[in-house]
């Protein structure tokens, strides 16, 4: 399958896909959405890794497409068919093991999408943020389910009501990723960690995820129709449209709460 946002490669038993946005450090337009999720349900492969383009993991939703230029018909499909993101879907629900090889920044959706992997691997350039509260917005499933898993309620409450960034180390210390190393041994621990897991036997492993999922995990589904309704809201607030122009502008922002 030829894609153009991303890119899937195959090592052996493993699936490698790449977020392949370098120049706009891999951040999501409604094509690579549309893209990831096609990778993920169309794969066969005993284990995939999902990693970034250097210089980044991925900076979360292109802002100038999705907030900006769609922004309003973006907050209207919401309101009318609140869902769970369907890539969003696509990852939680395989029974593929997932691991997420964190080459960079990983903000915004960025971070949602390693939560969404089993296994997070991190670059020493890598840094993590939930920077939706600082557009007006609320963040996804995985940063209210999968952060609060990892790092326990009050850091996932620090994190998702600052909007701070965290670097790679700091991450390791919350528990959020389960190895930092460094940047040019990336790939090859995440490959060779995958190729570990594709070496047992698959329907062992595929029960082992689904049992985690049973025990852990809440219903994606009603959790994506709460986000997507606030989503749908808080999109048409001005306090959004601010935290959007001071962003572009370059300036602090300034909310009112309206």
């Amino acid at each position: 399958m030829a894609y153009s946002e991303i890119r899937y490669d195959l090592d052996g038993d493993v699936g490698v896909v790449t977020l392949n946005r370098p120049a706009a450090r891999n951040a999501l337009t409604h094509t690579t959405y549309a893209e990831l999720e096609e990778a993920v349900r169309g794969s066969n492969q005993r284990c995939l890794v999902v990693t970034g383009s250097d210089p980044a993991f991925c900076s979360g939703d292109d802002v100038k497409q999705i907030m900006v230029q769609e922004g309003g018909a973006v907050a209207e499909r919401l309101r009318a068919q609140p869902r769970l993101t369907p890539a969003a879907a696509a990852l939680l629900e395989t029974d593929i093991p997932v691991v997420a090889a964190v080459n960079g920044p990983a903000v915004g959706w960025g971070m949602e999408l390693a939560l969404m992997a089993d296994i997070r691997v991190a670059s020493e350039r890598a840094t993590f943020g939930e920077l939706f509260v600082k557009r007006g917005l609320c963040c996804d499933v995985a940063g209210l389910a999968r952060l609060a898993q990892l790092v326990g309620r009050e850091s996932a409450a620090e994190l998702l009501f600052t909007g701070r960034a965290v670097d790679a180390e700091a991450a390791l210390r919350l528990r959020l990723v389960s190895r930092v190393v460094p940047h040019s041994e990336l790939m090859p621990t995440a490959l060779a960690l995958a190729h570990e897991i594709a070496s047992n036997p698959p329907l062992a492993v595929k029960r082992l995820k689904a049992g985690l999922r049973q025990a852990l995990d809440p219903d994606w589904q009603e959790l994506g129709r709460w986000v997507s309704a606030s989503l749908g809201e808080l999109f048409m607030t001005e306090d959004h449209k601010e935290g959007v122009s001071s962003f572009l502008e370059k300036r602090p922002p300034h909310f009112t709460g309206s």
